[in-house]
């Protein structure tokens, strides 16, 4: 049994067991499980800070801090690394919290999300062409992009970067300016700028509007039909969002625990936790393209070169995206032997996510100052954050699911490889002073925990290869499935509401997913 709660003179959030669809609540925060109660991790609050920071502390201290390299890693999974950032740009269209504090208790029902709880891309449109002129061209119809950009003229000799203002650093004039804070978003965020020209392009007679839906169809439906299954471990999907006839089928049926009545809302359960999941697949560092080789993600220093974004990247630095996604498949037969590199070859590979576990890569574990204040650790700030939240336990929260929770000892800490000494705690329970978690995971640590192995075919420098991949399991893929259908259904104009027989007028050989567009971007 979990340890009971001790009760808090002034620790609880007022009102947060009662049913959102309450007239007393209509802020865009809210809990999918209310009446669940929350979790803590120790006595009082010091003890419970110290054992989330010591748990934080297992969760980055395996990771390799060298410099990131070309090569296969033990700790990859078989999906592209361009999800890994596509899921972050994802976020950045849902959320935004500027007000919560890592200092105090919060009300998640007097939160504002500063972000629309729908699947409309306003961090890719902010407030549209009438209202931010300077985004747009003197037509409206088209999106205003940066200066060129060299590096990958193989695949992407349109490159561009995103607009910026004139200041140093120069900052980036685009919806959200979170889509700048590395340089791998921002060149997805140029290219969805590049695919929603090349429709205005293509399509001349279509006003703004129309392409901007046309533009959010497609991603909306990339989501349900590519996003969800890459990162859902299949029977945990097909609960929310069953496949028939080559079409996901999206019905307010399916969901069991994301009830809304008027309005959609932003579930605390999936901002603070559950999609949160992302931070595990980030690499230590990623090739730019063929001449620039592997970047850090940011290093230390105020000169370092590295991926960080709020900046102009350096000009020759434009993506090739075929490092990031299966684009096309790469000609490994003309490359020279290099004596000066172990393995000259792998620069050509395709670089994929880590595997979705409870370990975080090395950078994460002491962020610089540029990025974050204190806590730095960012496994840390996730943990309490959600503790701030008062979000219940990953085990509470599965037994409101109807499930069986996993015990202690199935929740280990660290690389899920396969290699004992990439495991730090055989067991959350034995973590911190060896009381706080036991039977009383942290919601986000329970979700990466509980994923499940399957296995993707991946093409490699020796042929197609089969690697041990880890998905969302019953718990946290159940939270961002039916976070993403009810977001959808109860948007009145997504595709699913408006259109629901709707299919990609881009597909290629009946599929359209993020490979799908990236493609027709880079053709613009």
């Amino acid at each position: 049994m979990p340890p009971v709660n001790n009760f808090r003179p002034h620790g609880g959030v007022r009102g947060a067991n009662l049913s959102r669809s309450s007239l007393l609540f209509d802020g865009p925060f809210g809990k999918m499980f209310r009446a669940v109660p929350p979790a803590d991790f120790g006595p009082d609050d010091p003890t419970t800070l110290s054992n989330l920071a010591a748990l934080a502390t297992a969760m980055t201290s395996v990771a390799d801090p060298q410099d990131p390299k070309d090569g296969p890693d033990n700790e990859e999974s078989g999906i592209p690394a361009a999800y890994t950032y596509f899921g972050q740009f994802i976020d950045h269209d849902l959320t935004f919290d500027p007000a919560s504090s890592l200092q105090k208790q919060n009300d998640p029902d007097a939160l504002v999300d500063f972000r629309t709880p729908q699947f409309d891309m306003d961090n890719l449109y902010g407030r549209g062409p009438d209202d931010q002129p300077y985004l747009y061209t003197a037509d409206g119809r088209s999106f205003v992009l940066g200066n060129p950009m060299t590096g990958a003229p193989e695949v992407n000799g349109n490159a561009h970067d995103l607009q910026r203002n004139q200041q140093t650093p120069a900052r980036a004039l685009i919806g959200d300016p979170r889509n700048d804070e590395n340089k791998i978003v921002s060149q997805l965020q140029g290219l969805w700028q590049r695919f929603h020209n090349k429709i205005a392009k293509d399509n001349p007679t279509l006003t703004f509007p129309q392409v901007q839906q046309m533009v959010r169809f497609h991603y909306q439906w990339i989501l349900l039909h590519d996003f969800l299954p890459t990162i859902i471990a299949k029977e945990v999907l097909e609960g929310v969002l069953p496949f028939k006839d080559n079409k996901s089928v999206v019905s307010k049926a399916n969901l069991q625990f994301f009830h809304y009545k008027n309005f959609a809302f932003m579930p605390l359960e999936f901002s603070a936790a559950a999609y949160r999941f992302g931070h595990s697949m980030v690499r230590p560092g990623y090739r730019v393209n063929s001449t620039v080789g592997p970047q850090s993600i940011f290093k230390r220093g105020a000169n370092a070169q590295d991926l960080r974004g709020f900046q102009a990247p350096p000009p020759d630095w434009a993506l090739d995206w075929r490092r990031y996604i299966d684009l096309v498949p790469l000609d490994y037969g003309t490359l020279v032997a290099n004596p000066d590199q172990n393995d000259p070859t792998n620069k050509n590979r395709l670089q994929l996510a880590y595997k979705i576990d409870t370990s975080l890569v090395n950078p994460l574990g002491v962020l610089p100052p540029s990025v974050a204040v204190n806590p730095s650790i960012l496994a840390q700030r996730n943990l309490e954050r959600g503790w701030r939240m008062r979000l219940p336990s990953g085990q509470d929260v599965a037994r409101a699911m109807g499930l069986v929770p996993l015990t202690d000892d199935k929740i280990v800490i660290g690389k899920f490889t396969g290699d004992p000494g990439d495991i730090v705690a055989k067991s959350v329970a034995t973590v911190g002073d060896g009381k706080g978690f036991v039977g009383n995971c942290p919601l986000w640590t329970y979700v990466l925990a509980e994923t499940i192995e399957s296995k993707l075919t991946v093409k490699t420098l020796q042929g197609d290869k089969k690697i041990a991949t880890r998905k969302l399991g019953p718990v946290g893929g159940r939270i961002v499935a039916e976070t993403f259908v009810g977001l959808l259904l109860a948007d009145s104009s997504s595709y699913v509401s408006l259109n629901p027989l709707w299919t990609p007028s881009l597909a290629v050989n009946g599929v359209f997913g993020l490979r799908e567009m990236i493609q027709h971007a880079l053709a613009g």
